[in-house]
């Protein structure tokens, strides 16, 4: 029997016997044991246990310590918890894991930064070590509106900043920044013409300046950023495992990976499927296809229906179905600066051939759908269909439907409910939310989506992030936005009759993503039988004050009763990372997600990145100069302006 612990942080409390009402057999002895903890099991009949016990990759008891220490044996693994909050493995039930992992080793991450000044202070240091010919990549994670000063860079600041190193910024889905350089790399001249549902902003002297909107798609932004250099192989496989540890850290275990552009089957799966053979997976994947060019849908989905089934794989990594592309004619991108797109009138017709191609492969599916007029016109096809060939048992999906209705005159959410389908959303608008309510008003942001009135018709919903080229991949700032409806520059968009309580927002993020992937009753849950996959928590998800939740992420990270992350004490029981290569990445200096209170690297500040030329500013703080953000996050007080205030400190003016 082997004893694993870390410092004590006090007991978990009194539970009632649990044997009773599980059956476990005599003979069974556990292989892992984690006890001493306070365990949301979101099993009904078992809501709160002290201890779990695991055996052969499953859930065998969750009980009281003394129930589950009698499972022990002398070979059991038994790890106190300190009396920290154990939760099921996070599911994110859209991402795009597979392609953001070929390239997140490439790519300078500013999730979570609190200033435009740290950013570029990021991209400064980045592009001195970046060699010829890399770019420096800012690809998604962030909005203007998480800034101290929320705004982007100037095209004259990112210039300076990295004169001779091509930079490429992606914000959202409305415009990318290119300094000179990587105009000059990708080819961009005054007499290179406007791709079509996109603009090349240009200058007085027609020469391009580096701003690309995208009027109304981001196949600009794809396009563009497809001619950046790829890493090699071997870089590839080991970009693609320190995403999966890096979401892991944040407590993620199950991903549902809703393809990509330029993400062609079967060949830009061949990483994920070696790492998958040789056992290397520390999530399990659940993937789904994505069709990758205009007129060719019903080929694609023709084509791979003969190469790949729904639910061919296993535990780890398997087929989900079709999407979140069906055919180009339906894509509504969510640029909230711009009019909502009209879709053309042949999109019916072209969605119908896909869909019943599909449902005769008795293929699910899901559909990038952001509009209500999107949604409406998508079901006047599935209607059609299922009076021929029902569709009820598909588990098919509508992605995101920030602006469904639930009006007596459309009822789409009731029409969807009655086919059966499901409602996949992310917290897109905890990035945009500003931006919707500018151009839809507050009324129409206070309902988006209405995920309330959702689980109310009975509709499954499930949580996620749409990770990477917009939102953040953190399930934390996700599960904040559910429960707080504030975005992450501030904005309160959701009043309390569509919120929901940590409970909720967890279930939506556990056990509900499992229908999403037809795995109900094998995950979500902490219930015998289902799969070991469990998270012990940095801090209490159902006790810290809301504003804090965004800070969580996991000290210990479990997949199948094997460690997958630890930290801190717990950091012994998971295996190291491997080095990250290259050795010029950027997640080897600056990581991922930036957690607050963790700034910059000191020896960044030391060497004085925090410069007015990085920051943009005009004012220097006489005691931070010009690294604003390390006003918000050195001292250990709530109320970081009024301290440093009081010693005559000035960011909060900039």
């Amino acid at each position: 029997m082997t004893y694993l612990s870390a410092p004590s942080v006090g007991p978990a409390g009194p539970f009632p016997s649990l044997l009773e009402a599980q059956t476990v057999p005599e003979t069974s002895e556990a292989d892992l044991v984690l006890f001493n903890g306070r365990i949301t099991t979101l099993d009904p009949s078992n809501p709160q246990a002290q201890a779990v016990a695991i055996k052969d990759g499953k859930v065998l008891l969750a009980g009281t310590d003394a129930e589950i220490m009698a499972l022990a044996g002398a070979r059991t693994k038994i790890v106190d918890v300190d009396g920290r909050r154990v939760i099921p493995g996070l599911i994110d039930s859209h991402t795009h894991l597979i392609r953001g992992g070929l390239n997140y080793n490439l790519e300078l991450r500013w999730d979570g930064v609190p200033s435009l000044s740290d950013a570029m202070a990021m991209l400064r240091r980045q592009a001195q070590v970046t060699p010829p010919p890399q770019w420096v990549r800012v690809i998604g994670g962030f909005t203007e509106y998480q800034f101290a000063e929320k705004r982007l860079p100037t095209l004259d600041e990112l210039n300076a900043a990295a004169p001779d190193t091509p930079v490429f910024i992606m914000h959202l889905y409305d415009r990318a920044l290119l300094n000179r350089a990587a105009l000059r790399a990708v080819g961009y001249t005054r007499d290179t013409p406007d791709p079509p549902g996109g603009e090349i902003q240009r200058g007085p002297d027609g020469e391009p300046t580096g701003l690309l909107l995208a009027r109304p798609n981001a196949l600009i932004l794809y396009a563009t950023l497809a001619r950046g250099p790829k890493l090699d192989p071997d870089a590839q496989r080991n970009s693609t495992r320190h995403f999966m540890r890096e979401l892991n850290r944040l407590g993620i275990t199950s991903v549902i990976d809703a393809g990509g552009g330029f993400q062609s089957y079967p060949d830009d799966y061949a990483i994920i499927r070696s790492l998958h053979a040789d056992g290397e997976l520390t999530l399990r994947i659940a993937y789904n296809l994505f069709t990758q060019k205009a007129g060719e849908e019903l080929e694609d989905f023709s084509r791979w229906g003969r190469m790949v089934s729904p639910g061919q794989g296993d535990d780890s990594f398997r087929h989900n179905g079709a999407g979140e592309m069906l055919v180009f004619s339906a894509a509504d991108f969510e640029d909230f600066r711009q009019p909502r797109p009209e879709l053309p009138e042949s999109m019916e017709g072209q969605l119908e051939a896909v869909v019943r191609k599909l449902v005769e492969n008795r293929w699910p599916w899901r559909l990038h759908a952001t509009y209500d007029e999107t949604i409406t016109r998508a079901l006047d096809v599935f209607e059609k269909i299922n009076r021929d060939q029902p569709i009820g048992d598909l588990h098919w999906i509508f992605d995101h439907a920030e602006t469904i209705s639930d009006r007596n005159i459309d009822r789409n959410i009731d029409r969807v409910a009655a086919l059966g389908g499901g409602i996949a959303v992310q917290h897109r608008l905890a990035f945009q939310g500003e931006d919707f309510a500018a151009r839809y008003g507050t009324a129409a942001a206070e309902r988006a989506p209405p995920v309330r009135r959702l689980l109310a018709a009975g509709v499954p919903v499930g949580a996620g992030t749409d990770a990477t080229r917009v939102a953040s991949y953190n399930p934390w700032v996700s599960l904040a936005w559910l429960v707080t409806g504030r975005t992450v520059g501030g904005l309160r968009m959701h009043p309390p009759a569509n919120r929901l309580d940590r409970e909720e927002a967890l279930r939506l993020w556990t056990e509900a993503n499992a229908w999403f992937s037809t795995e109900v009753g094998k995950k979500g849950r902490i219930s015998a039988g289902q799969l070991a996959d469990l998270v012990v928590l940095s801090d209490d998800y159902f006790r810290v004050p809301e504003d804090e939740i965004v800070d969580l992420e996991a000290v210990l990270t479990i997949l199948g009763g094997k460690v997958v992350y630890g930290a801190g004490g717990f950091a012994p029981l998971a295996p190291p990372p491997p080095p990250v290569l290259p050795d010029w990445s950027p997640g080897r200096t600056f990581g991922g997600y930036q957690r607050r209170g963790q700034g910059l690297p000191r020896s960044l500040v030391a060497e004085g990145v925090g410069t007015a030329s990085a920051c943009g500013c005009g004012s220097a703080c006489g005691i931070h100069g010009h690294a604003h953000a390390w006003a918000r996050l050195e001292a250990p007080v709530r109320d970081q302006q009024g301290f440093w205030g009081a010693f005559g400190c000035s960011c909060w003016a900039v």
